[in-house]
């Protein structure tokens, strides 16, 4: 007598690769469409946890977060989060008042600015799902690769074109990156996200460092080792007698496991950027060894696990390229620079000027929206750009207009003249939406901040204040001079949330992780806490010394005794609760 065999459960991984191996959901968009005429009950187990995603949609959470559920992630409603995708941060008055229409009609009147120049809008339900798409399609918009394994949006820096310090204009390629690798079949199943930053601007403001592949702008003299041709492709890979092209980074990443991107010894010419990011990319995709555990599937793992190196990355780069690329050159990464691009600042157009509003923890009401398109109407060209940052730029606004424009924004509480905390706040979406959040962060972040405005009006230097409701960085707090990660502990006989400290994280010529100093108290002791840091540093600082390097010369246990106003051992930093669900991160 024989015994069937149990069946073999499929792992996370397994699943989501026969899933897509099935599917590519951005041929399926009637299938969507047929949900919302059927109800929420009619959507399968697959598209709910999978295929919605590779069109900017997951579930939402129930306000509970990841203690709602089990397994580390919270219960989902029958509401949805969809991001809106901005490449390059780029969008007209027209498409910021479409925005504004569909967040105070299905959106509950919020829309939040993400970290990745995303707008991401919640409380859609399945049966107004297709109307907001057609909308944003309607408009040059959409959410197409907001979420998924596939190719997110594509950052760069928001004064693209407008910088009068800019090496080059870069978002022509992130545009052309994107047509690559949206809405191409051949790249709708990587094996995880794929994050890519182009930028031009000297300061590195998208932030290379944390991304899968990354291109900053490099100048080197012009030789016969250029173009045959002799001439530059485009004026705009020149800058006087110098050829502009573009070092090249691959690997960087947050969550649980931070890796900073590693630079390749590749000078990038301008024409070369497009073909260098669709050979990265097959790399990606075909790395099998990262499809066999969803936790560790991010291209940094070749690095952490899979034994690639600097060279033998290069090596394949140009293996599939058919050609060597030329050798770096020496690039001069930012000092210490703190790049908001909040305030009134000439552009390299004479007479025009842009003005960036800080909007504080990125949550922008319909009307704030509609004013902004407005103002850039009337004053400028219509132009508006958003941050990762989690800020609002109006474009090319005449010098005589700069006024009149801050005063609007001023008037609708996003302010051009902010506070160093209300500029410096980042706040991830946190367990009000998120089903792995464990503390909520918005609400949090706006009153943490009206604290530390009221008692510490003195405080005279830029701030990275970011705040994160679990470990897995969407806030990106590891990288900020003051991080927050979310715990909860038992306090006054109840669980109550809580934050862990990160201190002196940075990016560019110092760039490192925010070191966890040990030290964790409830959300209400927040504000005590960075107080009793922040007085110290202003009372014991060296002449012309910034946050990063006080930080950087004083030791865990002193950072500790800062924080807590006394001598205290270390807390351990507690572990994330359980997976990122692909798409939800960042």
């Amino acid at each position: 007598m024989h015994t069937q065999a149990a069946p073999i459960k499929e792992t996370k991984a397994q699943r989501a690769e026969r899933l897509k191996q099935q599917k590519n959901p951005w041929e399926c968009l009637d299938e969507l469409r047929e949900f919302a005429l059927r109800g929420h009950a009619a959507i399968p187990d697959e598209w709910l946890k999978t295929y919605f995603r590779w069109w900017g949609v997951y579930t939402q959470g129930d306000g509970a977060g990841a203690i709602g559920g089990t397994g580390g992630e919270g219960k989902a409603t029958p509401y949805f989060m969809l991001r809106i995708r901005l490449s390059n941060g780029f969008i007209n008055a027209r498409q910021a008042r479409a925005v504004a229409e569909l967040a105070e009609k299905y959106a509950g009147g919020i829309a939040d600015i993400t970290v990745r120049q995303n707008i991401q809008l919640h409380w859609i339900t399945i049966k107004d799902l297709p109307q907001v798409l057609d909308t944003l399609f309607e408009t040059g918009l959409t959410s197409m690769a907001t979420c998924g394994d596939v190719t997110r949006n594509v950052t760069g820096c928001p004064l693209a074109g407008l910088d009068a310090h800019g090496l080059c204009d870069a978002s022509p390629l992130v545009e052309q990156a994107v047509q690559l690798l949206v809405d191409n079949p051949e790249f709708y199943n990587l094996p995880r996200k794929f994050k890519i930053s182009i930028s031009g601007c000297r300061d590195w403001c998208s932030y290379p460092e944390i991304n899968d592949l990354a291109f900053t702008p490099v100048a080197r003299e012009w030789s016969a080792g250029s173009p045959a041709s002799g001439v530059l492709p485009s004026d705009r890979v020149s800058h006087g007698k110098q050829e502009v092209g573009f070092s090249i980074r691959v690997g960087g990443g947050l969550s649980t496991e931070p890796h900073l991107a590693v630079r390749l010894n590749a000078f990038v010419r301008w024409e070369q950027v497009i073909p260098v990011t669709k050979a990265v990319s097959e790399l990606f995709r075909e790395a099998d060894a990262l499809r066999e555990n969803r936790e560790r599937a991010r291209l940094k793992y070749l690095f952490l696990q899979h034994g690639w190196t600097a060279e033998s990355f290069l090596r394949e780069i140009e293996r599939k390229l058919g050609y060597k690329l030329d050798p770096a050159v020496p690039e001069q990464a930012p000092d210490d620079v703190f790049r908001d691009h909040v305030g009134i600042h000439a552009q390299k157009q004479p007479g025009l000027f842009y003005i960036g509003a800080a909007v504080l923890r990125g949550r922008i009401t319909p009307q704030q929206l509609r004013v902004a398109a407005d103002l850039a109407e009337r004053y400028g060209n219509g132009e508006l750009r958003t941050t990762n940052t989690q800020n609002l730029v109006i474009a090319n606004v005449p010098r005589e207009n700069t006024a009149a424009v801050a005063l609007a924004l001023e008037t609708e509480g996003l302010h051009v003249a902010a506070s160093a905390f209300w500029r410096g706040a980042v706040a991830c979406t946190g367990s009000e939406f998120c089903k792995l959040a464990i503390t909520e962060t918005k609400a949090f972040t706006r009153w943490l901040v009206e604290e530390l405005e009221e008692r510490l009006p003195e405080f005279d230097q830029q701030l990275k204040l970011n705040v994160t409701g679990c470990p897995n960085s969407c806030g990106q707090h590891r990288i900020a001079d003051i991080g927050l990660e979310g715990k909860k502990v038992k306090a006054d006989g109840r669980i109550q949330d809580a934050y862990y400290f990160c201190l002196g994280g940075a990016v560019g010529k110092h760039a490192g992780f925010g070191r966890p100093v040990g030290y964790r108290c409830p959300a209400n002791e927040v504000p005590d806490a960075i107080e009793r840091l922040l007085r110290t540093y202003l009372e014991a600082r060296h002449a012309g010394e910034n946050l990063r390097e006080f930080f950087a010369r004083h030791s865990e246990p002193a950072l500790r005794t800062f924080l807590a106003g006394q001598e205290l051992p270390p807390v351990l930093r507690d572990p994330s609760p359980g997976r990122v669900p692909h798409g939800l991160e960042g």
